[in-house]
């Protein structure tokens, strides 16, 4: 079953596929609204796969971000109480967690 179909310019989406991809119960004024409004998104994801893209390089920022991390400098080191003071156990000046590995 398909989610939408496109026609003239604006898609026609199928809402009670995806009210029952998602698990949920819409009144027939939700049907409407949420049809009306996905259809729209999808009008702009239409918009945009028209735009050719096919010279512009893949990159993770819209910036050119280099090294984005702090000096790695030796400082005055965490007293034990403060490291300690929200662990939920403790014992020995070490924090205790549950055992999460069997005996071999």
């Amino acid at each position: 079953m398909r989610l939408f179909k496109v026609m003239a310019n604006s898609p026609e989406i199928n809402i009670d596929y995806v009210a029952k991809l998602a698990r949920i119960e819409l009144t027939s004024e939700e049907k409407e609204k949420y049809s009306q409004q996905l259809g729209q998104i999808l009008g702009y994801f239409q918009k945009l796969s028209e735009i050719d893209v096919s010279d512009v390089e893949p990159s993770a920022h819209a910036h050119a971000i280099y090294n984005v991390w702090r000096e790695d400098v030796e400082g005055t080191p965490m007293n034990v109480d403060d490291a300690l003071m929200n662990a939920p156990a403790k014992r020995d000046n070490q924090i205790v967690v549950p055992k999460v590995v069997d005996d071999a």
